[in-house]
C-alpha cells in the first residue's frame, strides 16, 4: 500500500508546486526599467499579420531585437515583415539595412535580418491548426508545435511576448509561461484581440485571457463581458 502512495503523494506535491508558480507568474507583474527590450511577434496569416505591423510601426527602435513567429505554412507573412522591416529601416537614417538569410535551428526555420542595432528574425514553427481541420487532430498538432515552441522560446528568451489572436500564439505563450514557471525568465505577455471581434473573443482570446499579463481589446462591449481586460479604444 505504502509503494503505491508515495508516487501518488509525491505527484500530487508537484502538481501543486506547478500550479503555485503558475499563480505567481501570471499574477506577478513587475516591470523593470530597460533601455531596450527583446520582442518575440506571433504573426498570423492575412489579416493578424497586418494588424500586429501596424501596431509595430507605432513601437520605437528600443523594442530590439525583434523576433517574428510565423507558421510554416505561412508564406505571406514573411515577405509582409521583410518589407516592414526595410520600410522601417528606409525612415530611420540612423539604421542601415544589411543582410537576409536563411538557415535551421533546432527544426525550425530561422531568418534573419540584421538592422544595425535594430534586428530582426523571423521563425518557422508548425500551424497549431490549419482551416476546418478537425478538433481531434487539432490537439495533436497543437502539441507538436508546443513541442517544437518551448526550444525556440528558451533559445530566445524575449522579455515580451507580444500576438494578437493567430492560433500559432497559442503555443508560444504557453511555452513562454513554462520558462517562467520553471524559474527560467519571467516573460510579459500582451494579447491584443483583433478589430474584427466586436462582441466575442477569438478562440486563442478565450484562452489567452487567463494567461496574458495584459489583455488589451478594442470594443467596449468585450470589455463590458470581460472585466479583465483593458481597453484603449482602436489601436491599430
Amino acid at each position: 500500500m505504502a509503494c503505491v502512495l508515495i508516487p501518488v503523494v509525491a505527484a500530487g506535491a508537484v502538481a501543486v508546486v506547478l500550479v503555485l508558480r503558475l499563480w505567481i507568474v501570471c499574477r506577478s507583474q513587475d516591470v523593470t526599467p530597460r533601455e531596450s527590450l527583446s520582442l518575440l511577434v506571433v504573426a498570423g496569416s492575412g489579416g493578424h499579420t497586418t494588424e500586429i505591423l501596424r501596431l509595430l510601426g507605432s513601437l520605437s527602435s528600443a523594442y530590439s531585437p525583434r523576433h517574428y513567429v510565423i507558421a510554416d505554412t505561412d508564406k505571406m507573412s514573411a515577405d509582409k515583415i521583410n518589407s516592414f522591416e526595410l520600410d522601417r529601416a528606409d525612415r530611420d537614417p540612423s539604421t542601415m539595412f544589411l543582410q537576409i538569410y536563411s538557415a535551421p535551428v533546432n527544426k525550425a526555420v530561422r531568418e534573419h535580418s540584421a538592422v544595425m542595432d535594430s534586428r530582426y528574425y523571423i521563425h518557422r514553427i508548425p500551424r497549431s491548426r490549419e482551416v476546418q481541420q478537425s478538433w481531434l487532430s487539432t490537439v495533436l498538432t497543437t502539441l507538436h508545435s508546443m513541442w517544437l515552441s518551448f526550444p525556440l522560446i528558451h533559445q530566445v528568451k524575449p522579455d515580451l511576448v507580444l500576438c494578437n489572436g493567430p492560433g500559432t500564439c497559442v503555443p508560444i505563450c504557453i511555452a513562454a509561461l513554462l520558462l517562467g514557471i520553471l524559474g527560467i525568465k519571467k516573460v510579459i505577455i500582451v494579447y491584443v484581440e483583433s478589430i474584427c471581434r466586436v462582441e466575442t473573443l477569438s478562440l486563442s482570446g478565450k484562452i489567452l485571457i487567463h494567461l496574458s499579463d495584459y489583455f488589451i481589446v478594442q470594443w467596449p462591449t468585450l470589455k463590458e463581458k470581460y472585466p479583465r481586460s483593458v481597453y484603449l479604444g482602436r489601436i491599430v
